[in-house]
C-alpha cells in the first residue's frame, strides 16, 4: 500500500508514464477493469469515473444474472456507477511493462455501493477505529496448478495454449496437474511463505499478516498475479476450493487478530487465567473470548460469504482436512476455529485461524464478516456457548454441524432472523443471496462429468 500517493504528487509520480490501469473487485472477488490515458486519470483521480454497473449484474462468466441482483437491476439498463481511484493502492505491474495501477471503490448518487467488499471492509475498519482497534490479518492460499493445454490438448506442444478452448472441447477432468515448485517463487513480492501442499502440483501461498484492508486486496491481487505468471510458464494456477474428486480441497484460511492503534495485540492475556472455562482459553483476553464467541454464534448464518460456490462445499467433507462443524481449540487443525495464544506462541502473535474458508473465497467479504461477528460478540459481551474441541471428545458430545450445501446456507444467511442481517447491510444480504441463487440454478442446469460418465456407460 502507497500510502504517500497524493493528488498533489500524482503527476510526478506517473511523470514517464503513458497510461494507467485500474481496476474494481466484482462478488466473486475478480478484477474488472480498463486501461485509459494518463491524462484522461489525472483527470478523473479526484472525483472518478463512470464505470457500468454490469460490475455487480453478471457472474463470473458474464451471463447476466437469472435472479433479482437489485444492486445492479436490469430494468436499470446497467446505468453507471462512479468508480473513484484509491490512491493508497498504487502499484506497478511487472510483466506489463511496469504499467501502473490502481484499484477503485465504487459510489452512486454519493452513497457507498454495499456490494461492493472494498467498501464493506472499510465501513467495517472505520467502526473499529473509532473504537480504538483496528483489524490485523494474514491469509493461506492453497491452489493447485494445471499444464495450460492447446485447443487440442498436450500432445502438440508447437500448438498455442489456449486453456478456455480446451475445456469448450473436452471434459475438465482430464486436465493435467503439474508440479510448479519453482516458478512463482522467483517472482512473489507479496512476503511470507511458500510451500508445497498434499495433492499433485499444489502450493500454499502464506501471504505475510498486514493490516485487514490491505491484506484483502494483496488477496485479491495474488490470484491476478499467480495466474498472469502462470500464464508465461504454461502453467494455470486453479483456485476452486475442489478441483480434483478424492484429492484434499485448496483451503483459505484467515488469521485474525484486533490491536489497539499503538499496535498492541488485543486478544493477548497479560497472565494465564486460572479460572478460565477452559485450558485451551487460558491465555486469551477477556474481549478475545468475547470476539471469539462472535463468530462461534455467527459461523451457521455467514457460511456463504466463506463458501460461496457450489463446488465450495465438496471440500467441505469430514476426512479431507476440512472443518464441518462449529467448534474451536488451542492449536486444533481440525476445528473451525483455530485459537493460537501462549504458550503456543508469544502474546503479541495471539490469533484466531478461521480455516472454513476455501481458496475460491471473496477476501473483502469474508474479512468483514469475520470482523464484524467478532465485534458483535464484543458488544454484546457474549460467552462462549460451545466448549473446545479438546472437552468435547471427552464428554462423547458432537458440535453443531455447519450447512452442507450452498442451497442450505443461503436458507440460514438469508433468514429474517439471520445474524448476516444483523452485522451487514440488508441490501446486500439481498443482493448475494440472488448472486448465488443464479449460481444454484447454473448448476441444476448443467450436465456434469459425473452424470455423462455414469450413464453413458450403463444405459
Amino acid at each position: 500500500m502507497a500510502s504517500n500517493v497524493t493528488l498533489e504528487n500524482l503527476s510526478s509520480l506517473l511523470a514517464d508514464d503513458i497510461k494507467v490501469k485500474v481496476a474494481g473487485i466484482d462478488c466473486d472477488g475478480i478484477l474488472r477493469g480498463k486501461v485509459m490515458s494518463k491524462e484522461k486519470f489525472l483527470g478523473i483521480a479526484e472525483k472518478g469515473f463512470g464505470f457500468s454497473s454490469a460490475v455487480f449484474g453478471w457472474d463470473m462468466q458474464d451471463v447476466l444474472y437469472t435472479t433479482d441482483a437489485n444492486v445492479a437491476p436490469k430494468d436499470s439498463g446497467y446505468v453507471d456507477f462512479i468508480a473513484v481511484p484509491d490512491l493508497s493502492t498504487f502499484r506497478r505491474i511487472p510483466w506489463e511493462d511496469d504499467i501502473p495501477f490502481f484499484l477503485v471503490r465504487f459510489i452512486q448518487n454519493g452513497q457507498t455501493i454495499s456490494a461492493d467488499g472494498r467498501n464493506m471492509l472499510k465501513s467495517i475498519c472505520d467502526k473499529l477505529a473509532a473504537e480504538n482497534c483496528k483489524g490485523m490479518a494474514g491469509v493461506e492460499l492453497e491452489f493447485m496448478n494445471f499444464q495450460t493445454p492447446s485447443e487440442d490438448g498436450y500432445s502438440n506442444g508447437s500448438q498455442t495454449q489456449n486453456i478456455a478452448a480446451f475445456l469448450e472441447k473436452k471434459h475438465p477432468w482430464i486436465s493435467a496437474p503439474y508440479n510448479c515448485r519453482q516458478f512463482l517463487l522467483q517472482r512473489n513480492s507479496t512476503g511470507g511463505g511458500w510451500h508445497t501442499e498434499g495433492g499433485p502440483g499444489v502450493y500454499e501461498a502464506a501471504l505475510k499478516v498486514c493490516d485487514v484492508r490491505e491484506m484483502a486486496d494483496r488477496t485479491s491481487l495474488f490470484k491476478l498475479v499467480a495466474k498472469s505468471i502462470g500464464i508465461e510458464h504454461g502453467i494455470t494456477p486453479c483456485f476452486m476450493a475442489k478441483p480434483i474428486q478424492g484429492q484434499p480441497g485448496s483451503s483459505g484460511h484467515i488469521h485474525v487478530s484486533l490491536c489497539d492503534l499503538d499496535g498492541k495485540n488485543l486478544f493477548a492475556r497479560e497472565t494465564p487465567d486460572d479460572n478460565a472455562p477452559w485450558p485451551d482459553a487460558v491465555g486469551l483476553s477477556d474481549l478475545g473470548r468475547q470476539f471469539l464467541a462472535g463468530i462461534l454464534e455467527a459461523l451457521p448464518d455467514i457460511m456463504p460469504l466463506f463458501a460461496p460456490t457450489v463446488n465450495s462445499y465438496k471440500r467441505l467433507v469430514e476426512n479431507f482436512w476440512a472443518p464441518v462443524n462449529v467448534s474451536w481449540g488451542l492449536e486444533d487443525r481440525m476445528a473451525s476455529i483455530r485459537l493460537i495464544t501462549p504458550p503456543v506462541c508469544k502474546p503479541g502473535a495471539t490469533r484466531f485461524e478461521v480455516r472454513i474458508p476455501g481458496a475460491d473465497l471473496h477476501p473483502h467479504y469474508a474479512l468483514s464478516v469475520i470482523l464484524a461477528a467478532g465485534w458483535r460478540g464484543v458488544q454484546k459481551k457474549l460467552e462462549i456457548k460451545v466448549p473446545p474441541v479438546s472437552a468435547m471428545k471427552k464428554d462423547n458430545t458432537r458440535p453443531e454441524l455447519l450447512p452442507n450445501t450452498l442451497e442450505e446456507a443461503l436458507k440460514r444467511f438469508n433468514a429474517a432472523d439471520s445474524i448476516a442481517r444483523e452485522i451487514l447491510d440488508g441490501e446486500f444480504v439481498d443482493f448475494f443471496t440472488a448472486t448465488r441463487e443464479h449460481e444454484l440454478r447454473v448448476w441444476r442446469e448443467a450436465v456434469t462429468d459425473w452424470e455423462f460418465k455414469r450413464y453413458i456407460e450403463t444405459v
